[in-house]
């Protein structure tokens, strides 16, 4: 039997936690090769589709999803995320691996964490959350609805959110995202083609 493929990603504390609560299912990152249009086609990677078609699914051995840079459906992912440590050094008795800021700045016995360290020097073996791709498709990124963004992970301030129809309700979602996407480099307005990847969290 051959062994699932899996990936490394990092999410920041915001988002690991919308994933932990089950609000996060989805993520987004811009393709870097981006298609271009030809006639009334966009065409990348040998892939080909009409003008006016803004979302086009990625299935395993699809020219398309074998160029995902994080995988494809089946596929897992696990996840890097600041992590600390608390009651003695790596591999000393006691050692425990606090994974994110949202656990807070003391283990359970009291002890303070020695300093929060980057995402990216976390080792698969301290990961404790795991994902499996269940779907990849590529879209215009302000093609984005609303319930999407909130399987991004944002949700409405409790003080916005009476009802799905209100004009702050509606209107909070869309320029969040645009914010959020431009907070971590992307460019809303250049509005880019961008692998869509949905997942589900799996144990580890």
């Amino acid at each position: 039997m051959s062994q699932i493929k899996e990936r490394p990603i990092l999410f920041s504390a915001p988002m690991v936690r919308a994933i932990l609560d089950g609000r996060k299912t989805v993520t987004r990152l811009t393709m870097s090769v981006q298609p271009e249009l030809d006639g009334a086609f966009w065409k990348v990677y040998g892939a080909g589709w009409g003008a006016g078609i803004s979302s086009v699914p990625a299935m395993p051995g699809h020219s398309l999803a074998a160029n995902c840079p994080i995988g494809m459906a089946g596929e897992r992912l696990w996840v890097q995320e600041a992590w600390a440590i608390a009651g003695g050094m790596p591999h000393d008795p006691g050692y425990v691996v606090l994974r994110s800021e949202f656990d807070g700045d003391y283990d359970d016995c009291g002890n303070p964490v020695d300093r929060w360290r980057p995402a990216e020097t976390m080792d698969r073996d301290d990961c404790r959350v795991e994902l499996e791709i269940t779907s990849v498709r590529i879209e215009r990124l302000q093609d984005i609805s609303r319930a999407d963004i909130r399987a991004e992970g944002l949700q409405c301030p409790p003080e916005l959110a009476s009802d799905d129809v209100s004009p702050n309700y509606r209107d909070w979602y869309p320029a969040a995202w645009k914010e959020l996407w431009n907070s971590t480099g992307g460019d809303w307005d250049a509005n880019p083609w961008v692998w869509v990847v949905e997942f589900k969290r799996v144990t580890p």
